[in-house]
């Protein structure tokens, strides 16, 4: 019987870094294939810190990489400032997000100039700080308003194709990265092409809570600690086909995504990469294909803020068979 392990991977200064991916960077951790890995998350800038006196607590690993890191302005802290690595040579890297709590009770939320959906119509950064309650997932707007969270990770990558060289974290890429689909919530699975041996897979960005396209550049921000398993898959066939894109699976639906600093493209490739997985599941043509994502698939946009925009299909689970 084979025996998988558990391990924890803490956010320190010399475990995460900020704003990049590389393929050059060499891992962290290494791990067999079935294992899996708590991985602690922290987000905010020193700009972002709750104002002293607050009921809001800084995480003591936050406040150690902030020091650390003085002057730092831009970029996602990921963790795996060298990447977490498994062992062994695939095609396809499958992550299962086990489970997701809340690392601290509060959260932000801020406008940034020159940034977003809209910058021609909001020119002065506005910030909101907001508390959350872990214990029951809702989080408390300035006006009043609750919402229940629904946390997920906006960065989970694995290490981009060698030619890219170093790639800032802003923009998702055929290795993942900043996808912010907000699908991706505890019990998913994404799917990733690996570029490099091993993977070299790392996470951050934490979100508490965020609607379909992140319009105002960010959702609710916060410090999460993830839990996950991690599969290599070796070939392809009819349920593991070689991916080109990242791909994930809910309980209820199967995920294509299609990426593009053109909206009208990202959704052309989220309807081919979903055309192309109905017909390696089923024995649909591709006309039929097409015809059934009309008929049977939802498009929503991802995400409108990261240069390079998102688009998501959704497939609901059953149709196929």
């Amino acid at each position: 019987m084979t025996i998988h392990t558990l391990h924890t991977l803490r956010a320190a200064p010399d475990t995460v870094r900020i704003g990049v991916f590389d393929a050059e960077f060499p891992p962290i951790m290494t791990i067999e294939s079935g294992d899996t890995v708590e991985v602690q998350c922290v987000s905010g800038r020193d700009e972002v810190m709750p104002p002293p006196g607050s009921s809001m607590v800084v995480p003591p690993e936050l406040a150690a990489i902030l020091a650390a890191n003085p002057g730092t302005r831009a970029g996602h802290i990921v963790t795996g400032r060298s990447p977490l690595q498994v062992r062994c040579r695939a095609t396809m890297l499958e992550i299962r997000i086990d489970k997701i709590v809340a690392g601290a009770n509060w959260g932000y939320n801020v406008i940034r100039p020159l940034a977003g959906t809209l910058p021609e119509d909001f020119h002065e950064t506005t910030m909101m700080h907001i508390p959350v309650d872990p214990e029951r997932l809702i989080c408390t707007l300035p006006w009043g308003t609750e919402l229940k969270m629904a946390p997920f990770f906006g960065v989970m990558g694995v290490a981009p194709p060698p030619a890219f060289g170093r790639i800032m974290s802003k923009e998702p890429r055929v290795h993942g990265g900043n996808l912010d689909n907000k699908e991706m919530t505890a019990g998913s699975t994404l799917f990733l092409p690996v570029w490099v041996p091993g993977a070299n897979f790392s996470v951050g960005d934490g979100h508490g809570v965020q609607g379909d396209g992140e319009v105002c550049v960010t959702a609710l921000e916060m410090c999460l600690t993830g839990t996950f398993t991690f599969i290599l898959h070796k070939g392809d066939g009819p349920n593991r086909p070689l991916l080109r894109m990242p791909r994930a699976e809910t309980a209820s639906h199967f995920i294509s995504m299609g990426l593009n600093e053109d909206l009208d493209q990202a959704m052309k490739q989220a309807l081919r990469e979903m055309i192309a997985f109905i017909c390696a599941r089923s024995h649909l043509s591709r006309e039929q294909a097409y015809s059934f994502c009309s008929l049977a698939v939802d498009f929503h946009v991802t995400q409108t803020v990261n240069g390079e925009k998102g688009v998501h299909g959704l497939l609901m689970k059953g149709l196929l068979f």
